[in-house]
């Protein structure tokens, strides 16, 4: 009659780790509903922005100035105008080039609230590592979107070019997990500036579903996505489903991923065939040949451009987000994922991975390398493979660069074993670092001016940074004690 405790001490073992390892609670009691490609996400994030009563929280990396970004910022300004409290945060970088400052002039006036995230600043030579790339909406504290989506009419494709909608997916929320995005949300507003006061939360009359989920907002060095990651690659059983449009894999997570493989679990991996980022696709179609080896399957997408970032894991747990499977989102980013162990909704999210997978050609090896063959896709049988640009030069640059990193660290460190397809990798740098030790000898100028400039970059910065904590200091020693 003791028997059934064993199960039940795992499952609260694996639920103790996947919230440790997330750094979030499960939540119970939600509803989830997804959502697929950016023209359900626009469709229904703007009548949740029309609809507002109270306030309107957005926060994404890309709001451009085109037809799509001008929508929603007219929609915005109405909230504004009949009352609804407006805050918007954007990422400086990933708004380059998109939108600029004076874009958000019309909102500003009419009284929304609009941050950009971390700006250039001297002080902090390396401050622009770190965005902003959540893509997250709540609207009165109960409703909630987040997703891979950015606000461009570039998601919705061009049928006067005939190029296809962006294959993205997101997720709407409703439930307690929406106070958890707020929270994310205001969290994100302080570290920009000043804080506003915490919003009055309704209490929910019921449950409005019955889906268990934690809500995932990272920050920079926190990597709580990372160690889920990891951990649901250590502890699928049967399936582990992953679409991701930047994948660069790192060698922690793509051993996770071998294992996982060579332990039987059915792995694959949907990227993209052609990538708006050239040089990230190279560096993804560098590390193909380990994880087929393994025997995880890998195939690219054929439509115009893959940007949706999901795992679905045993039919059990499913992920969706904004983020992608490199070191960027893991370490360096500001990110929000929702991670839902109900079985509905990750029926649903297999069933759009199988019919993603209908449009996707698989890559398999050959003796020499790996190839793309589409009839080894069972569900996409007689297709015609398509035809995609690898990157060009600089994309193969960045996947042999990559490569030859990856392997002389291993081989400086002795951290790894080294595999036979670390061979051509250290051919490539030794010959990289005669070089380099030949232009050192004879032509050292040639190294040491851009040492100089570098050297004299940093200084620049460490002196700004030393004069305004040396500043602050002065300023908090001046003021006078409270009195006690």
């Amino acid at each position: 009659m003791s028997r059934p405790a064993a199960p039940f001490h795992a499952r609260l073992l694996a639920e103790q780790a996947l919230s440790r390892a997330a750094g979030a609670p499960l939540l119970a009691g939600n509803r989830a509903d997804l959502l697929i490609d950016a023209a359900a996400h626009y469709e229904a994030w703007l009548a949740a922005i029309r609809g507002a009563k109270h306030r309107v929280l957005l926060e994404n990396y890309i709001i451009r100035d085109d037809d799509v970004g001008r929508e929603f910022r007219q929609a915005l300004i109405e909230c504004v105008q009949r009352g609804v409290f407006v805050a918007v945060i954007y990422d400086w970088l990933g708004c380059k080039g998109q939108s600029r400052d004076r874009f958000w002039a019309p909102l500003r006036a009419a009284g929304g609230q609009v941050r950009a995230f971390n700006p250039p600043q001297l002080g902090h030579p390396f401050g622009w590592i770190s965005r902003d790339h959540r893509k997250l909406l709540v609207v009165d504290g109960v409703y909630g979107s987040l997703s891979g989506v950015c606000i461009s009419e570039k998601w919705l494709g061009d049928s006067a070019k005939n190029v296809a909608p962006w294959r993205d997916t997101g997720v709407a929320l409703h439930g307690p997990a929406v106070s958890e995005l707020e929270l994310a949300f205001t969290e994100s507003w302080a570290s920009i500036g000043t804080p506003f006061p915490t919003f009055s939360v309704e209490p929910l009359q019921s449950e409005p579903g019955n889906v268990a989920l934690r809500v995932i907002a990272t920050q920079p060095s926190t990597a709580g996505m990372y160690r889920l990651d990891q951990l649901i690659a250590a502890m699928a059983r049967k399936t582990l489903w992953l679409t991701d449009a930047y994948f660069v894999g790192v060698a922690p997570y793509v051993q996770a991923l071998v294992a996982a493989a060579r332990d039987g679990v059915d792995v694959r991996l949907l990227v993209p065939g052609s990538s708006d980022i050239p040089m990230v696709a190279g560096m993804s179609r560098s590390g193909y040949r380990p994880l087929l080896k393994a025997g995880i399957r890998v195939f690219e997408w054929n439509g115009s451009m893959l940007h949706a970032k999901t795992a679905v894991a045993d039919g059990l747990w499913a992920r969706v987000g904004s983020s992608n499977l490199n070191i960027a989102s893991w370490l360096n980013n500001r990110e929000i994922d929702v991670a839902v162990e109900d079985a509905g909704f990750a029926r649903q999210l297999a069933e759009q991975y199988e019919r993603d997978l209908q449009g996707a050609t698989e890559i398999v090896l050959t003796p020499g390398r790996w190839r793309r063959q589409a009839d080894h896709v069972e569900s996409s049988a007689g297709r015609t493979p398509r035809s995609h640009p690898m990157g060009g030069s600089s994309g193969r640059a960045a996947a042999g660069a990559l490569r030859i990193a990856n392997s002389v660290s291993a081989a400086l460190t002795d951290r790894r074993v080294l595999g036979d397809t670390d061979t051509g990798p250290l051919v490539a740098g030794t010959l990289a670092l005669t070089v380099l030790a030949i232009v050192a000898i004879f032509w050292p100028a040639a190294i040491g001016w851009p040492l100089g400039v570098l050297a004299l970059w940093f200084a620049l910065n460490f002196g700004i940074r030393a004069w305004r904590l040396r500043r602050r200091f002065k300023q908090r020693m001046a003021e006078p004690d409270e009195p006690t």
